[in-house]
């Protein structure tokens, strides 16, 4: 499908996010994404098992969202919108609530199942036998196996009804076995044995696993939990005449909002009066506070650190900067990376073949092999107990939920987990110049003086004259006197000459301020200033000559300086095995004395912004390719590229172009993308590895493969503490992203 048609399609249909109660493992999303994706009307849907939210796209004309929360429900489970500003803080709800579950459940079970073991196995083994133990047993076991069980047996029939079979599966059938053969051999063949305390253990064991493992995926979270925490609760307003403390959630564009020193400001807006130092570092990941003087931005949850200033408010509630960015992570979170579809068709298949090795497993001890028939149930349950999916049905999403977090918390928003995915891939890196590897804000960097003036006056004349006028490199000239405290004179007859440069008169005399072109124009002899204008234009550098009506005097020179990162940023870039270009609509001598400055070898020249698509497009036919750029003119080519890489300094626009949106906009900050991305891959691929080879050595070894050769034989106690043991080793390990340095 055409990148057209996809827009299209997205266009049309609506998207809504739920969230999904009652899952227990990997298999219960795949069974509610499965039957989501084949509702009449959705364009695609993604359940996510450690975020327990399903994300749906779908045509208003053909479904809504009613239907789709009533979908779910009949295949077993609960469902909710998530809208509103209280979203995120359901969600918490339900994860503590889940864990207060799951505690609850377990601490109920370890009141029934620790006397089981101690009767069952402790005593039995040491020679203390306990009258009518069988009977005890039955009746610790009872309650284990159908009060706190019962949510694998509904798990178990919802999967059925559906025809399909889940981690709820293989639990049910397992202990249900040993429990109604231990109930069989109670009444009937006493003398057989029973399994009471093994079902009771095992059960037991179960939901300690989903306990540890609703803890740790809660911690997976931290990233948004800490963001929306920084969200200030009141607001201190302005409102006729007099100071009101008021509700966040109560201001309204205009206010004009006081905000004193270690107060967190409340909404975005514009300083209108005072200035100050702001602490952005929970937004940008910048560790030094940023000054802010009138007409700044200021963000909301951002932190004022020293003095009082005022401010309108010009963004509230899900409009806020911190709102955006809360809910790009989420989205990020929510979505599936390509190597996820790995671990999903494994999932789908995996339950069934698993049933059928345990039933294999079972006839060929009971029937081949002629052992007694409860040696030959142990050994299926164990089978069915041990292989559950879980580890591997989180081995991804839980990497990425971390990866993402990691990334927001140091000024880097991925926005989805495809990108996470693709960044360490990465072939090619096309840098646009200015505003990327540059600043995008002229300075004033050289100040000559001829004819015996002082560098001073120079800058005194060149800045009175350059005043008045609304040109960048004349802010620059200006914004350089007066970090000087030169006092400026009023210039008079002020003329603007396109292309050419400027004159006027102060004190009445006339000066000129400009290009070649114009000392020529006005007959004032340039030539033996050439060769050091040059040397200054080779080093990309605009230079202006000031001269009054008969000899050049002066000149000033003016560059968009390099960031001071871009250097460091490309070498990095470098180490990484990746091919830095840059892209400029300058001429080739600046764009060269720029491009090696940053150490750059590789560049493409006076392009024009909607031609800068084509570039990368060409790139793309030898590997992948990231676009950097500010997000505003580099738009196609952003949107072009693989990934798109977008400064955050103008924040909408990045958080709308970019793939990935560097809100610190530093340079360095695409290498520890990339880092990032390595990290996250590795730690889904160790994720995944440790799943699949628990798995693989845990069935042969619990079926009695090796038995006869090496006496190991499984219980299903064991397998289901090494199962439960699975899944939070899995999360855990995801975990330890957090302590990688990028």
């Amino acid at each position: 499908m055409s990148r057209t048609a996809t827009l299209i399609l997205k266009f049309m249909a609506k998207k809504t996010n739920l969230q999904i109660s009652g899952m227990h493992c990997a298999s219960c999303a795949t069974l509610i994404n499965n039957s989501l994706s084949s509702a009449s009307g959705v364009k695609s849907a993604n359940v996510n098992y450690a975020t327990a939210k399903a994300t749906v796209e779908f045509d208003e004309k053909q479904t809504n969202e009613a239907e789709l929360i009533n979908l779910v429900k009949q295949t077993g489970y609960s469902a909710e919108p998530m809208t509103g500003d209280n979203s995120f803080e359901k969600q918490f709800a339900m994860q503590k609530q889940e864990i207060k579950k799951y505690r609850n459940n377990f601490l109920f079970s370890l009141i029934f199942a620790v006397p089981a073991f101690l009767i069952g196995m402790i005593f039995m083994n040491i020679g203390i036998e306990v009258p009518y133990s069988g009977y005890i047993l039955m009746a610790l076991a009872t309650p284990v196996q159908f009060i706190i069980g019962w949510q694998f047996y509904r798990g178990a029939w919802m999967a059925l009804k559906n025809k399909s079979a889940n981690m709820d599966s293989l639990i049910a059938i397992g202990t249900s076995a040993a429990y109604l053969f231990s109930v069989y051999n109670i009444f009937f063949l006493p003398e057989q044995g029973q399994y009471f305390e093994t079902t009771a253990i095992l059960i037991t064991l179960v939901v300690m696993g989903k306990m540890l493992e609703a803890i740790a995926k809660g911690k997976t979270g931290d990233a948004i939990r800490a963001l929306i925490n920084l969200s200030p609760k009141m607001a201190t307003v302005i409102r006729n005449n007099q100071e009101t403390k008021i509700a966040v959630d109560r201001v309204i564009i205009g206010d004009i909002i006081i905000v004193k020193p270690g107060e967190s400001i409340p909404v975005d807006g514009i300083i209108t009066k005072g200035n100050s130092a702001v602490d952005e570092s929970m937004i940008t990941g910048e560790s030094l506070p940023i000054e802010k003087n009138l007409g700044d931005l200021v963000v909301g949850a951002t932190i004022n650190k020293h003095g009082s200033f005022e401010f309108k408010a010009t963004k509230i509630g899900a409009d806020t900067t911190l709102a955006k960015i809360i809910k790009l992570i989420d989205e990020a979170q929510g979505k599936k990376a390509p190597i996820q579809r790995f671990a999903d068709a494994v999932s789908a298949y995996f339950v069934p073949a698993v049933i059928i090795i345990a039933i294999i497993t079972f006839l060929v001890w009971k029937f081949l092999v002629g052992v007694p028939f409860s040696f030959a149930l142990i050994y299926a349950v164990a089978v069915l107990v041990i292989a559950c999916p879980c580890a591997l049905g989180l081995a991804t999403p839980t990497a990425i939920m971390v990866g993402t977090g990691k990334g927001a918390t140091n000024g880097i928003l991925i926005k989805g987990a495809d990108f996470l995915e693709t960044a360490h891939k990465l072939k090619y890196i096309i840098f646009d110049k200015t505003g990327t590897i540059t600043k995008g804000q002229p300075e004033l960097t050289d100040t000559i003086a001829f004819s015996g003036a002082s560098e001073n006056k120079i800058l005194q004349i060149a800045a009175s004259l350059e005043k008045n006028s609304e040109h960048p490199l004349a802010e620059a000239i200006v914004k350089k006197a007066e970090a000087q405290k030169l006092s400026l004179t009023e210039a008079k007859n002020f003329k603007a000459i396109p292309g050419h440069g400027i004159s006027a008169e102060i004190n009445s005399v006339k000066y000129f301020l400009g290009n070649l072109k114009l000392m020529a124009d006005n007959k004032i002899e340039t030539k033996k200033y050439h060769e050091q204008l040059e040397v200054k234009e080779n080093q990309g550098k605009t230079v202006m000559l000031l001269a009054n009506q008969k000899n050049i005097i002066g000149a000033v020179a003016v560059a968009d300086n390099i960031r001071e990162t871009s250097k460091q940023a490309v070498a990095n870039l470098n180490k990484l095995g990746v091919e830095v270009y840059m892209m400029t609509g300058d001429n080739e001598r600046t764009a060269r004395a720029i491009a090696e400055q940053a150490g750059i070898t590789n560049i493409i020249t006076q392009v024009l912004p909607q031609n800068k698509l084509e570039h990368v497009k060409k790139l793309q036919e030898s590997g992948l390719v990231a676009m950097v750029g500010d997000g505003i003119n580099d738009a196609p080519a952003l949107a072009q590229a693989d990934i798109g890489i977008a400064m955050g300094s103008g924040t909408d626009v990045a958080m709308e172009t970019g793939n990935i949106v560097l809100m610190k906009n530093d340079l360095l900050d695409v290498p520890r993308a990339i880092r990032l991305s390595k990290l996250t891959m590795n730690k889904i691929k160790q994720n995944m590895f440790w799943a699949l080879a628990y798995n693989v050595a845990g069935i042969p070894v619990a079926a009695g493969v090796f038995y006869y050769w090496t006496g190991w034989q499984l219980s299903p106690v064991i397998a289901g503490l090494a199962m439960a043991l699975s899944s939070v080793s899995v999360v855990s390990n995801s975990l330890l992203l957090k302590t990688k340095k990028l």
